[in-house]
């Protein structure tokens, strides 16, 4: 059973899991997505609260925002102040020559990891059969927590915040 939380240092070029549009063009349309996104979340969030909406979904856009706002930094101002790290050195804080990488071609920062169920696919699996499994693979960070728990309350208690807005409509016509 082993370790089941681990604290790890991957320093993450793209996005979720991993995943990252190749080239550097591809680094500059992600970070301004992120930062493009982030604006939209800020433009809502204000109508939200002038709408006086449910104070649980205010507090939900207030966590995305906040875990995308976190990786956009991170993101933005991690290759600015830190050299590069290798498998066999670490980065250094403001090295002498700068940082790694240019304005929005940054890294985030991923630590946290939780290998919760390890073990083997049976024999008689077709073509994984034999091949090691983990269960909860995925190493992320507080923001990646943060945007997880705001959308994931949204989901959950979706009629409480937006069956409200539908009786004021209602009510209004």
């Amino acid at each position: 059973m082993g370790n089941w939380f681990l604290i790890k240092f991957i320093e993450n070029d793209g996005m979720a899991f991993g995943l990252d549009l190749p080239g550097n063009y591809g680094k500059l349309i992600l970070s301004s997505f992120r930062i493009l996104a982030v604006i939209g979340i800020g433009f809502y969030l204000h109508q939200l609260i002038k709408q006086n909406s449910p104070k649980g979904l205010i507090i939900s856009i207030s966590i995305i925002l906040a875990g995308a706002l976190g990786n956009i930094i991170d993101s933005v101002f991690y290759a600015h102040i830190f050299s590069e790290s290798t498998q066999f050195t670490t980065a250094t804080l403001f090295p002498e020559a700068g940082g790694y990488g240019t304005f929005l071609h940054g890294h985030v920062v991923d630590l946290f990891y939780f290998p919760i169920l390890r073990g083997f696919y049976p024999d008689w699996f077709p073509w994984i059969g034999g091949n090691a499994f983990e269960f909860f693979r995925p190493v992320f960070n507080i923001a990646d927590s943060s945007i997880t728990i705001g959308v994931m309350s949204i989901l959950i208690f979706q009629k409480r915040f937006f069956i409200l807005e539908e009786k004021v409509e209602e009510t209004e016509e």
